[in-house]
């Protein structure tokens, strides 16, 4: 929800309008909101630690890792894809009344494939839809992670290698823009959520006392690494590897056992709304597109008017929730069967 109101404060004439209306809580979510990146990032890798250590004890198999970059893939494609095609057609229509860089030129043959394949920011091609990127780097991290897990017989080693890693990306990587279509500018803060897991649940008792400490090791390197420059993102990342820690194994109260009150309201809408956030997070700029569209072909744009534009970024947000709801029905569940 945070980087859908990112991208609400970040593009197009109601982003404009809106900002004018209410500065401080539209450039908090501009220049804030994108840190919702880091939690991603950090409970990604340790969810796909807590998938991938299965083959901690198996022999190496070549066909195992190629199957489970694959399945990836394939978990990602259907819902990505169909995000892609909309985005699309709603940009073709935007294009008759909005002149606004965001919405872009006429897509190419070439650029839908690259998004295909997940290439399009290592080609440097224009992006056909905002937070796309965010894909690609979850499945290049993914199998880099797949790869480690599956190939090192050692996980001592592995625990080692992964800090320098994550060190090198913290402290140097994450700070150069070149690297932004690249796993390894992200890497740290996916580390981070790898050592969580490991130190939290791995079976070799020293192996979580090994994880723990290099946990803790990163995050004095991130204090001292303020005297130089304060990054506030990877303090971020680092308290939630931290909170996963602490946290990391507590059960989710049953939705039944809450039967009232803020609390089986709260429990509720989790439940409903956690299988469907990759779908939200997927198709909600194609209705950003439409909003701005609306906005301007309607001539209510020539008012200026934020109270009208707060208005339709929350129909983007109820309707992203929507539109997310049915693509999750009608997309991403079939889809599940996608395997090899």
């Amino acid at each position: 929800m945070l980087i859908i109101l990112h991208h609400l404060s970040s593009y197009g004439q109601i982003a404009q309008d809106a900002r004018a209306f209410l500065p401080s809580v539209m450039n908090f979510l501009f220049d804030y909101g994108r840190y919702a990146v880091q939690i991603f990032l950090v409970m990604a890798g340790y969810l796909a630690t807590q998938s991938l250590t299965r083959f901690a004890n198996a022999k190496f198999s070549s066909q195992n890792l190629l199957r489970v970059i694959i399945n990836r893939y394939l978990r990602l494609f259907a819902p990505y894809i169909a995000a892609l095609v909309f985005t699309m057609l709603c940009a073709w229509v935007a294009r008759f009344w909005a002149n606004d860089e965001f919405v872009g030129e006429q897509e190419t043959l070439g650029q839908f494939l690259a998004h295909l394949f997940f290439l399009q920011g290592i080609l440097g091609l224009d992006s056909i839809s905002a937070g796309v990127w965010y894909v690609a780097i979850d499945w290049q991290l993914y199998s880099v992670l797949a790869v480690l897990l599956i190939s090192f017989s050692s996980y001592q080693a592995l625990i080692w290698f992964i800090s320098i890693i994550a060190t090198c990306s913290l402290l140097y990587f994450n700070r150069s823009n070149q690297y932004e279509a690249y796993f390894v500018y992200f890497i740290g803060s996916y580390s981070l959520g790898v050592l969580a897991y490991l130190a939290k649940n791995f079976a070799d008792q020293r192996i979580r006392g090994l994880a723990k400490f290099v946990l803790i090791a990163i995050g004095l390197i991130i204090v001292i690494s303020t005297l130089h420059q304060v990054w506030l993102r990877n303090f971020l990342a680092w308290f939630v590897a931290i909170a996963l820690l602490v946290w990391g194994n507590t059960a989710y109260p049953s939705v039944r056992s809450a039967t009232h009150g803020l609390r089986a309201s709260a429990m509720r809408t989790i439940a409903w709304a956690s299988p469907r956030s990759y779908c939200a997070f997927l198709i909600h700029f194609a209705l950003i597109l439409l909003a701005n569209t609306f906005y301007i072909a309607s001539g209510m744009h020539a008012h200026e008017s934020g109270l009208i534009a707060i208005g339709l970024m929350l129909g983007v947000v109820v309707s992203s929730t929507i539109a997310a709801s049915y693509m999750y029905r009608w997309v991403e569940i079939p889809s599940a069967k996608l395997k090899i």
